[in-house]
Protein backbone atom coordinates (compact mmCIF):
# COMPACT_ATOMS: atom_id res chain seq x y z
CA UNK A 1 0.00 0.00 0.00
CA UNK A 2 1.81 3.24 -0.90
CA UNK A 3 1.61 6.40 1.13
CA UNK A 4 -0.99 8.56 -0.65
CA UNK A 5 -3.60 5.13 -0.36
CA UNK A 6 -2.31 5.11 3.18
CA UNK A 7 -3.56 9.45 3.79
CA UNK A 8 -6.54 8.91 2.00
CA UNK A 9 -8.78 7.96 4.86
CA UNK A 10 -7.99 10.35 6.68
CA UNK A 11 -7.92 12.93 4.39
CA UNK A 12 -11.44 11.62 3.70
CA UNK A 13 -12.65 11.69 7.66
CA UNK A 14 -11.09 15.01 7.71
CA UNK A 15 -12.97 16.50 4.51
CA UNK A 16 -16.66 14.55 6.23
CA UNK A 17 -15.80 16.52 9.63
CA UNK A 18 -15.08 19.95 8.26
CA UNK A 19 -18.66 19.31 5.93
CA UNK A 20 -20.29 18.14 8.99
CA UNK A 21 -19.29 21.68 10.78
CA UNK A 22 -20.21 23.67 8.45
CA UNK A 23 -23.52 22.28 7.92
CA UNK A 24 -24.20 22.62 11.71
CA UNK A 25 -22.88 26.10 11.60
CA UNK A 26 -25.04 27.14 9.08
CA UNK A 27 -27.87 24.94 10.57
CA UNK A 28 -27.50 27.29 13.68
CA UNK A 29 -26.89 30.42 12.10
CA UNK A 30 -29.88 29.83 10.51
CA UNK A 31 -31.96 28.73 13.50
CA UNK A 32 -30.65 32.24 14.96
CA UNK A 33 -31.38 34.04 12.21
CA UNK A 34 -35.03 33.00 12.06
CA UNK A 35 -35.41 33.30 16.02
CA UNK A 36 -34.04 37.02 15.69
CA UNK A 37 -36.30 37.80 12.89
CA UNK A 38 -38.75 36.84 14.62
CA UNK A 39 -38.14 38.35 17.54
CA UNK A 40 -37.50 41.42 15.49
CA UNK A 41 -41.08 41.24 13.71
CA UNK A 42 -43.58 40.07 16.17
CA UNK A 43 -44.93 42.54 18.04
CA UNK A 44 -45.29 41.54 21.80
CA UNK A 45 -49.26 41.86 22.90
CA UNK A 46 -50.35 44.55 24.93
CA UNK A 47 -51.33 43.60 28.48
CA UNK A 48 -55.00 44.49 27.57
CA UNK A 49 -54.53 41.74 25.32
CA UNK A 50 -53.16 39.18 27.54
CA UNK A 51 -55.34 39.78 29.99
CA UNK A 52 -58.58 39.16 27.90
CA UNK A 53 -56.63 36.08 26.42
CA UNK A 54 -56.14 34.86 29.89
CA UNK A 55 -59.78 35.21 30.42
CA UNK A 56 -60.81 33.29 27.37
CA UNK A 57 -58.64 30.07 27.89
CA UNK A 58 -58.85 30.11 31.72
CA UNK A 59 -56.77 27.25 33.78
CA UNK A 60 -55.45 26.70 30.09
CA UNK A 61 -53.80 30.63 30.26
CA UNK A 62 -51.19 28.94 32.55
CA UNK A 63 -49.75 26.14 30.24
CA UNK A 64 -50.31 29.04 27.08
CA UNK A 65 -47.77 31.32 29.08
CA UNK A 66 -45.43 29.04 29.83
CA UNK A 67 -44.91 27.35 26.55
CA UNK A 68 -44.82 30.85 24.82
CA UNK A 69 -41.92 32.50 27.19
CA UNK A 70 -40.31 29.10 26.80
CA UNK A 71 -40.63 29.59 22.49
CA UNK A 72 -39.25 33.44 23.57
CA UNK A 73 -36.54 32.47 25.55
CA UNK A 74 -34.85 30.74 22.79
CA UNK A 75 -34.70 34.25 20.65
CA UNK A 76 -32.98 37.34 21.57
CA UNK A 77 -36.64 39.13 22.42
CA UNK A 78 -36.56 41.17 25.29
CA UNK A 79 -38.38 38.54 28.18
CA UNK A 80 -38.46 41.40 31.39
CA UNK A 81 -41.66 42.55 29.64
CA UNK A 82 -43.17 39.34 29.31
CA UNK A 83 -42.22 38.69 33.23
CA UNK A 84 -43.89 42.11 33.91
CA UNK A 85 -47.13 41.35 32.12
CA UNK A 86 -47.07 37.88 34.05
CA UNK A 87 -47.24 39.61 36.88
CA UNK A 88 -49.71 41.61 36.11
CA UNK A 89 -52.34 39.08 34.85
CA UNK A 90 -51.68 36.27 37.55
CA UNK A 91 -50.28 37.99 40.46
CA UNK A 92 -47.01 37.86 42.16
CA UNK A 93 -46.94 34.90 43.81
CA UNK A 94 -48.67 32.86 40.69
CA UNK A 95 -46.18 34.71 38.05
CA UNK A 96 -43.07 33.84 39.80
CA UNK A 97 -43.41 30.00 39.53
CA UNK A 98 -44.59 30.39 36.06
CA UNK A 99 -42.14 32.46 34.43
CA UNK A 100 -39.44 30.37 36.27
CA UNK A 101 -40.99 27.16 34.84
CA UNK A 102 -40.95 29.01 31.14
CA UNK A 103 -37.54 30.47 31.52
CA UNK A 104 -36.12 26.72 32.80
CA UNK A 105 -38.10 24.83 29.68
CA UNK A 106 -36.31 27.62 26.97
CA UNK A 107 -32.95 27.23 28.99
CA UNK A 108 -33.05 23.42 28.92
CA UNK A 109 -34.16 23.25 24.96
CA UNK A 110 -31.31 25.55 24.13
CA UNK A 111 -28.81 23.83 25.92
CA UNK A 112 -29.31 20.42 24.30
CA UNK A 113 -29.57 22.28 21.38
CA UNK A 114 -26.05 23.25 21.70
CA UNK A 115 -24.79 19.81 22.56
CA UNK A 116 -26.80 18.71 19.31
CA UNK A 117 -25.08 20.90 17.10
CA UNK A 118 -21.74 20.87 19.06
CA UNK A 119 -19.34 22.78 19.72
CA UNK A 120 -17.23 23.10 16.44
CA UNK A 121 -20.49 24.59 15.09
CA UNK A 122 -21.17 27.15 17.45
CA UNK A 123 -17.47 27.92 17.97
CA UNK A 124 -17.20 28.67 14.24
CA UNK A 125 -20.83 31.00 14.49
CA UNK A 126 -20.41 33.04 17.98
CA UNK A 127 -16.10 33.29 18.22
CA UNK A 128 -14.22 33.04 21.18
CA UNK A 129 -17.30 33.41 23.58
CA UNK A 130 -17.74 29.69 23.96
CA UNK A 131 -14.19 29.52 25.35
CA UNK A 132 -14.56 32.49 28.00
CA UNK A 133 -17.97 30.62 29.07
CA UNK A 134 -16.22 27.39 29.29
CA UNK A 135 -13.47 28.67 31.45
CA UNK A 136 -15.48 30.69 33.48
CA UNK A 137 -18.39 27.43 34.12
CA UNK A 138 -16.43 24.70 33.84
CA UNK A 139 -14.00 25.81 36.81
CA UNK A 140 -16.69 26.99 39.26
CA UNK A 141 -19.61 24.92 38.22
CA UNK A 142 -22.60 25.36 40.09
CA UNK A 143 -21.61 28.83 41.73
CA UNK A 144 -20.45 30.67 38.35
CA UNK A 145 -24.09 29.33 37.06
CA UNK A 146 -25.71 31.51 39.63
CA UNK A 147 -23.34 34.13 39.04
CA UNK A 148 -24.00 35.08 36.14
CA UNK A 149 -27.60 34.24 36.33
CA UNK A 150 -28.03 36.61 38.97
CA UNK A 151 -25.77 39.05 37.66
CA UNK A 152 -25.87 38.60 34.08
CA UNK A 153 -21.97 39.62 32.36
CA UNK A 154 -23.16 37.87 29.11
CA UNK A 155 -26.66 37.46 27.38
CA UNK A 156 -28.86 35.07 28.81
CA UNK A 157 -29.43 33.58 25.37
CA UNK A 158 -25.95 32.90 24.35
CA UNK A 159 -25.23 31.38 28.15
CA UNK A 160 -27.80 29.21 27.23
CA UNK A 161 -26.68 27.85 23.85
CA UNK A 162 -23.06 28.00 24.81
CA UNK A 163 -23.41 25.96 28.32
CA UNK A 164 -24.58 23.19 26.60
CA UNK A 165 -20.81 23.12 24.71
CA UNK A 166 -18.69 23.20 27.53
CA UNK A 167 -17.75 20.84 30.60
CA UNK A 168 -20.47 22.30 32.96
CA UNK A 169 -22.34 19.72 34.58
CA UNK A 170 -25.65 19.40 33.62
CA UNK A 171 -27.00 19.31 37.22
CA UNK A 172 -25.21 22.59 38.01
CA UNK A 173 -26.45 23.79 34.58
CA UNK A 174 -30.37 23.22 35.39
CA UNK A 175 -29.91 24.29 39.23
CA UNK A 176 -27.75 26.97 38.81
CA UNK A 177 -30.17 28.35 35.80
CA UNK A 178 -33.23 27.88 38.50
CA UNK A 179 -31.65 29.58 41.66
CA UNK A 180 -29.72 32.47 39.61
CA UNK A 181 -33.03 33.69 37.69
CA UNK A 182 -35.28 33.90 40.79
CA UNK A 183 -34.01 37.62 42.41
CA UNK A 184 -34.33 39.06 39.19
CA UNK A 185 -37.72 37.06 37.73
CA UNK A 186 -39.22 38.07 41.26
CA UNK A 187 -38.28 41.59 40.81
CA UNK A 188 -40.08 42.20 37.01
CA UNK A 189 -42.75 40.35 38.22
CA UNK A 190 -43.34 42.44 41.24
CA UNK A 191 -42.76 45.46 38.86
CA UNK A 192 -45.65 43.86 36.88
CA UNK A 193 -48.04 42.95 39.89
CA UNK A 194 -47.20 46.23 42.17
CA UNK A 195 -46.24 48.42 39.74
CA UNK A 196 -50.02 50.10 39.48
CA UNK A 197 -49.82 50.89 42.86
CA UNK A 198 -46.68 52.58 43.23
CA UNK A 199 -46.42 50.76 46.71
CA UNK A 200 -43.43 49.90 48.68
CA UNK A 201 -43.13 46.21 47.07
CA UNK A 202 -42.73 48.21 43.78
CA UNK A 203 -40.18 50.18 45.35
CA UNK A 204 -38.37 47.34 46.41
CA UNK A 205 -38.64 45.29 43.40
CA UNK A 206 -37.11 48.65 41.89
CA UNK A 207 -34.35 48.82 43.76
CA UNK A 208 -33.72 45.21 43.95
CA UNK A 209 -33.03 45.28 40.10
CA UNK A 210 -30.84 48.31 40.41
CA UNK A 211 -28.57 45.99 43.17
CA UNK A 212 -28.24 43.46 40.44
CA UNK A 213 -27.59 45.97 37.66
CA UNK A 214 -24.53 47.29 39.45
CA UNK A 215 -23.70 43.63 40.87
CA UNK A 216 -23.34 42.67 37.23
CA UNK A 217 -21.15 45.78 36.27
CA UNK A 218 -18.49 44.48 39.46
CA UNK A 219 -19.00 41.01 38.66
CA UNK A 220 -18.30 41.87 34.50
CA UNK A 221 -15.04 43.59 35.87
CA UNK A 222 -13.71 41.25 38.20
CA UNK A 223 -14.00 38.72 35.47
CA UNK A 224 -12.78 40.28 32.65
CA UNK A 225 -9.56 41.21 34.89
CA UNK A 226 -9.40 37.37 36.08
CA UNK A 227 -9.73 36.81 32.74
CA UNK A 228 -7.08 38.91 31.41
CA UNK A 229 -4.74 37.76 33.75
CA UNK A 230 -5.34 33.88 33.17
CA UNK A 231 -4.69 34.78 29.14
CA UNK A 232 -1.33 36.94 31.01
CA UNK A 233 -0.25 33.54 32.40
CA UNK A 234 -0.59 31.25 29.80
CA UNK A 235 0.95 33.61 27.59
CA UNK A 236 4.02 33.16 29.90
CA UNK A 237 3.98 29.51 30.22
CA UNK A 238 4.07 29.00 26.36
CA UNK A 239 7.09 31.59 26.21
Amino acid sequence: MDESTATRPDADRRTSSRTAIVVKAVTLAVFVALAVTVGMLVDLPELEEIQQTVADLGPAAVFAFIGAYGLITLTPAPKAVLSMAAGAVFGFWAAVPIVIAGAMIGATAAFFLGQLLGRSAVEHFIGPKVEKIDRLLSRRGLVAVIGVRMVPVIPFTAINYASGLTGLRRRDYLLGTAIGMMPGIAAYVAIGAFGFDLDWPFWLALGSLGVLTVGAGLFAWRWKKHDEDSDDESDGERA
